[in-house]
């Protein structure tokens, strides 16, 4: 049978959701709690990579196991006792066979934080800019990025993908305080492109290139004409989207539950 974790976790600490031969990383430390609590070595498919220091607000990762030892409301009460503190499970679904937690996902969404000021309590989970920026320009340059298209100038240099093509469906900034939010959703991201594309809007922001900056950097399809990528710790992986009909039934959810008896 095939299962689909729904998960969350702080980046903080991690290199990123993909195993590594040197580093601590999301997938292993799932892949070995699962494993152990299976009591069989299990392969953990994750729903796309996330970059060292990333967070995730909702993430989903399969494995594959007959029925879960003891149910699986102590399953998920066991993993998430065994899991490092900065990751956290927060439902079990029964998925159809062909279900993957990568290729079956249809909409990603990336929330990206900026704060404007020195808070202890964002340290690491944003990106602290003192710059005054203009969010009405950002804005503006954003809804270019809307529509099919290639993004090969936000795309990391040298990177060996099919196609630089994605759909974007939405890309807007939001002020909330001392808070910016940066708000994207596409059918595909390439490697380091929500950074890219933010650190590109913020310098557009700040009058460091004009209002035509945004279309220029994306006609040329050359990394070295976008900015510099804006910092990992602001950047949260935040919706995926699956058809519905994959989904065969929720089996366990940790809201609000306590330890089995």
């Amino acid at each position: 049978m095939r299962y689909f974790l729904e998960l969350q976790y702080n980046g903080t600490g991690f290199h990123g959701w993909q195993i590594q031969p040197n580093g601590i990383t999301v997938q292993q430390e799932l892949t070995d709690r699962v494993s152990m609590l299976l009591k069989a070595p299990t392969s953990i498919v994750g729903c796309g990579r996330t970059d060292t220091g990333v967070h995730a607000r909702e993430y989903f990762a399969h494995f594959d196991a007959g029925q879960l030892p003891d149910g699986a409301a102590i399953f998920l009460f066991k993993l998430n006792n065994m899991l490092h503190p900065n990751i956290a499970v927060r439902a079990i679904h029964l998925m159809a066979d062909n279900a993957h937690a990568r290729f079956s996902a249809r909409w990603r969404s990336y929330e990206y934080v900026i704060i404007r000021r020195k808070d202890p309590f964002h340290q690491g989970l944003s990106w602290r800019c003192m710059y005054s920026v203009d969010i009405d320009r950002m804005n503006e340059a954003a809804q270019l990025l809307l529509g099919e298209r290639d993004f090969a100038c936000f795309c990391r240099s040298h990177a060996s993908n099919n196609t630089n093509i994605c759909t974007i469906t939405e890309a807007r900034w939001e002020e909330d305080g001392d808070l910016l939010r940066f708000h994207i959703t596409a059918n595909r991201f390439l490697r380091n492109m929500v950074r890219a594309i933010v650190g590109t809007l913020v310098d557009i922001g700040r009058g460091r290139s004009d209002g035509t900056a945004m279309q220029r950097i994306l006609d040329s399809g050359d990394r070295s004409e976008a900015g510099t990528s804006a910092p990992a710790q602001g950047l949260y992986l935040s919706r995926v989207q699956y058809p519905e009909a994959i989904f065969h039934q929720c089996l366990a959810r940790a809201d609000g539950q306590s330890e089995p008896l």
